[in-house]
């Protein structure tokens, strides 16, 4: 065993975090944490995670499972395509594997939604295979650990640092050592402000030495961001509201929402109220809009969301729309993103106060 990897794993049986999900080395529990932890932070994760083994103790359970369900039960975590690749990965592992989770690094990759770091997770964790599980804690140990300024998110980069990883991981330990590299980057050599004086490893770390840790990692400019302006109607009648899946390729795919005039240009609302998608879905309809909620901003990775709310009271005539009303009371039995659940909480709320 390495020196690096012998000192960290002796840190890491004294620091490392309790987390439910190390209780155990059963694949499928050790892949649905790492879904789940895939852009989220432990805080909020753990809560879904137990909802999710709870609800879906195996992979059996899950691969029969209806996807509303599965979105459902995922609200508020974002990212949705991980939960609909998480029910095909379940249906793939009870059809092409016999019903028992992939054993080989080579096999889990075939999964949906199985990366490098996640098949070297599983791996490493639940077969004691000596594969890497690079993720950004890795990175950024790595980077300072030998100041490389390759950026990790070029496609050099990310070759490097796999190739680097893998070299460190110990045979005798592969899982303690991925778990004991990321604890180590989440808690102690953190993106700002890591604690360098009470490091074990500070003394063969070279961006230490060089008083240069800031400087790691490098990375390329990020993708720029994509603004997208939404305005969505709530529409009341009585008893009703209306509301329409969404099933284009595209975000929060197969969830539901309120019916939607949407632009990638600044569309402000007092354009909205005269625009021909609002004459089309009203026409011939009396309508009284009742209140425009301010701007919320919505950040989604490499978008910028600009939703605007819009209470409207439907008092005769029809609604152009492929939305359909739906019964208030079972508004929250639908999976909808988070951006709208917060609205629809506040306002059916106060509406029924």
């Amino acid at each position: 065993m390495n020196i690096f990897a012998k000192h960290l794993i002796d840190w890491y049986k004294y620091e490392g975090r309790e987390l439910p999900w190390r209780e155990t080395r059963d694949p499928y529990t050790i892949w649905v944490s790492e879904i789940i932890l895939q852009q989220t932070r432990i805080s909020q994760g753990t809560a879904y995670f137990h909802r999710f083994i709870e609800q879906y103790p195996d992979v059996s359970k899950l691969a029969s499972a209806d996807e509303h369900d599965v979105l459902k039960l995922w609200q508020g975590l974002g990212y949705y395509s991980r939960a609909r690749n998480m029910l095909t990965a379940a249906k793939q592992v009870m059809e092409q594997f016999g019903g028992k989770f992939p054993g080989t690094y080579k096999e889990l990759l075939q999964l949906k939604g199985v990366g490098e770091y996640t098949a070297g997770a599983i791996a490493s964790i639940a077969y004691n295979l000596p594969h890497a599980a690079v993720d950004g804690n890795v990175l950024r140990v790595l980077s300072r650990l030998y100041a490389i300024d390759t950026p990790i998110n070029s496609t050099k980069g990310k070759k490097l640092f796999s190739q680097l990883a893998t070299e460190m991981v110990p045979k005798e330990a592969p899982g303690t050592f991925n778990q004991a590299i990321m604890d180590f980057g989440a808690t102690l050599c953190t993106p700002g402000k890591p604690d360098c004086p009470g490091c074990p490893l500070s003394d063969m770390c070279e961006a230490y030495i060089n008083n240069s840790v800031e400087n790691y990692p490098v990375k390329e400019k990020k993708t720029k961001v994509l603004d997208r302006y939404m305005h969505y109607l709530f529409i009341r009648h009585e008893d009703r509201l209306w509301l329409e899946k969404r099933n284009d390729q595209d975000i929060w795919k197969n969830m539901y929402q309120l019916p939607l005039i949407e632009s990638y240009e600044v569309l402000l609302p007092e354009q909205v109220l005269h625009s021909k998608e609002w004459q089309a879905i009203f026409d011939n309809a009396q309508v009284e809009v009742r209140s425009v909620s301010n701007e919320i901003i919505h950040l989604l990775s490499h978008r910028k969301i600009h939703a605007f709310f819009y209470e409207i009271q439907l008092i005769k005539g029809e609604v152009h729309h492929p939305a359909k009303p739906v019964y208030l009371k079972d508004i929250f039995n639908f999976a909808v993103p988070k951006l709208i659940e917060n609205y629809l909480t506040e306002k059916i709320q106060i509406t029924q106060s």
